[in-house]
């Protein structure tokens, strides 16, 4: 169905985080994959269907084990296992140095996700620039979402990728205190300030510990009350109907944003 990537700049926004909590919320059927090249989180955070931990030997690794004779959506399943909740993940690798074998995997990859049938699929890429190979899975995306935290710095970098994501749409997320939501989110919008048509500043996910705490142990009560959850579910919905929409008219655009 369609490829989302979420990813960050620089910094520790909470990319796993973020993309756990929408992959427990998304209103339709969804696969969250950890692609981050430095090494997935997942198995450290989170805790099988039945309790146990996550299989790290079963996921991208066995995956990219497969595929260099071809790569198509069916095998995917094969190579995924259940969080606690019942969502589906494909494991990620288990630390950095894994990554240099599989250079050649995130085009495949990509191109293999967004072909998945009937299930959109959520890639957690962690921090951009680390691996360039991951352009090639980011341009099979039929969005790219950016988180950043409201800081001068992290927005600063926020912008200087925006000129360098050449591909497809991109959505811009703030991860805000609760205590200053609205006004931080206007803040990065007016920062940024981008004209580019395929840009759009999205909205907010809480920064909510607490929240994040309560996703590892599993889903509903407590969690479901969170603010983690409540604006991870607002903002679900706005991807899914955004992802819907025809795609936007190219723009090319130069180094600050200019066309």
């Amino acid at each position: 169905m369609a490829l989302i990537a979420i990813a960050a700049d620089k910094g520790a926004p909470g990319v796993t985080t973020a993309a756990t909590a929408l992959g427990a919320v998304w209103p339709r059927t969804v696969l969250l994959a950890e692609c981050d090249p430095s090494g997935g989180d997942l198995a450290y955070r989170l805790p099988n269907l039945n309790g146990g931990v996550l299989n790290p030997a079963k996921g991208l690794l066995s995956l990219g084990a497969v595929a260099r004779k071809g790569l198509n959506p069916g095998q995917i399943a094969e190579h995924t296992q259940k969080l606690v909740g019942g969502l589906d993940v494909l494991a990620g690798l288990s630390h950095g140095e894994q990554a240099a074998g599989l250079t050649w995997l995130w085009g495949p990859l990509g191109r293999a996700f967004a072909a998945m049938p009937g299930a959109d699929v959520i890639a957690d890429c962690g921090r951009l620039g680390t691996c360039p190979q991951m352009n090639d899975l980011l341009a099979e995306a039929a969005m790219v979402v950016l988180l950043v935290r409201p800081s001068l710095d992290q927005v600063a970098h926020l912008r200087e990728r925006l000129s360098l994501i050449k591909h497809g749409r991109i959505g811009v997320v703030v991860v805000a205190d609760p205590r200053h939501y609205r006004a931080s989110i206007d803040e990065v919008r007016r920062i940024v300030g981008t004209s580019a048509e395929e840009v759009a500043v999205l909205g907010g996910l809480a920064y909510d510990p607490k929240g994040a705490e309560l996703l590892s142990g599993g889903w509903g009560g407590r969690l479901d009350r969170s603010l983690l959850i409540r604006t991870a579910r607002e903002l679900a919905g706005r991807l899914v109907t955004r992802i819907a929409e025809p795609a936007p008219r190219p723009v090319r655009r130069g180094v600050g944003g200019r066309t």
